[in-house]
């Protein structure tokens, strides 16, 4: 099988791959990254999601060309709009986060610092989102809909399970089970003004629907029951992102300028805040850390670059993150919270590439 990642640099082993997983979990569940995620707030733009995605992929001793970076970015974002778009119902987008998370707790059972982190998560979740009517879902479900709206990249996976069409519009399933709470279609009631029911009529649907089994699970252990979420490389196949011709001329009609504007800066301020005004270094000692090829040659990462749209790339803004005293001390002490310490690197046979690390994502 062709491997969707190739690793250059040291040789990948268990070890490097846990410490990885543990370093990105570690940084994305930090106590006040978490807490200002779950502040009332406008959605954030497409270039500080970027941005917040770059910095969690980086956490590690892990590094990532722009080539990369910008495949795996594809992916990401493709992925999570077809589960949000496939959801039965707007209230299995919780659910789909709690695959998400539960699919995260099993890379880290050995961890159990980073373990209560994720799981004061859920509880955070289950707090404000589980009471929500089914109003307030669908306009959250609709919300990240729009947001998603104008991408649309092709990936070979769905393509080659037919939930993806060569333009890169998902195709909605026409049968399996409906939402919980909902019967089969194909009959249709009629009630007088009294509410009584006066007549039935049937109609073929087309399609080959089967009542839901069961209500999945919104605690901390549960059956989900929906699979959105869940592992999508239980088969091992390559992974290719294409950008589709429409996407490549909605990307140029609605180009957002890439020079730096104040109300650009003070958002990304915001996130040097967030994320504790960490800078991205090259590693030092003993330890030449990784680095992450996302394409199968070298050849093909070097042409991936040269045809990447110029719209789609993103312009680095120097933020200043130290303008006085107070703050400064602030962020030393954020900084402090995100410190990865340094593990002993233990002499182990050479083993999995980043592949068997992806492919339990």
């Amino acid at each position: 099988m062709q491997p969707f990642w190739t690793f250059t640099g040291d040789e990948w082993t268990e070890v490097d791959r846990k410490r990885v997983l543990n370093d990105i979990i570690s940084t994305m569940f930090n106590r006040k990254f978490m807490e200002e995620l779950f502040k009332p707030q406008e959605l954030y733009s497409k270039k500080a999601l970027r941005t917040v995605y770059e910095r969690l992929a980086h956490a590690s001793i892990m590094k990532l060309n722009q080539a990369s970076m910008d495949k795996l970015y594809d992916l990401m974002t493709m992925a999570f709009k077809y589960q949000v778009l496939l959801c039965p119902r707007p209230k299995d987008v919780l659910l789909v986060t709690f695959n998400h998370l539960d699919t995260i707790k099993g890379f880290i059972q050995d961890s159990p610092t980073i373990l209560q982190q994720v799981d004061e998560t859920f509880r955070q979740l289950t707090e404000i989102y589980g009471g929500l009517s089914a109003g307030e879902f669908q306009l959250i479900r609709q919300t990240l809909l729009i947001f998603f709206q104008d991408l649309h990249i092709r990936v070979s996976m769905f393509l080659k399970d037919k939930v993806q069409n060569n333009n890169g519009r998902f195709v909605l399933p026409v049968s399996g089970p409906v939402p919980w709470g909902t019967e089969v279609p194909g009959l249709i009631r009629m009630f007088n003004n009294k509410g009584e029911e006066v007549k039935r009529i049937e109609f073929k649907h087309g399609g080959n629907y089967v009542p839901a089994p069961k209500e999945g699970s919104f605690e901390l252990y549960g059956d989900r029951v929906l699979k959105l979420g869940t592992n999508m490389y239980s088969v091992n196949r390559p992974v290719e992102t294409h950008m589709s011709g429409s996407s490549k001329n909605l990307a140029s009609r609605t180009q957002e300028s890439i020079a730096p504007n104040p109300l650009a800066k003070e958002e990304l301020n915001f996130l040097a805040r967030l994320m504790g005004g960490m800078e991205i270094k090259k590693p030092s000692g003993p330890e030449p850390g990784f680095r992450l090829n996302l394409f199968t040659t070298d050849e093909e990462e070097e042409q991936a670059a040269l045809t990447r749209p110029e719209e789609l790339s993103y312009e680095v803004i120097n933020i200043q993150a130290t303008q006085d005293q107070q703050r400064s001390e602030e962020l030393a002490r954020i900084m402090g919270e995100f410190e990865i310490m340094e593990q002993p690197r233990l002499s182990t046979s050479k083993g999995d590439d980043l592949l068997a690390m992806m492919d339990e994502l």
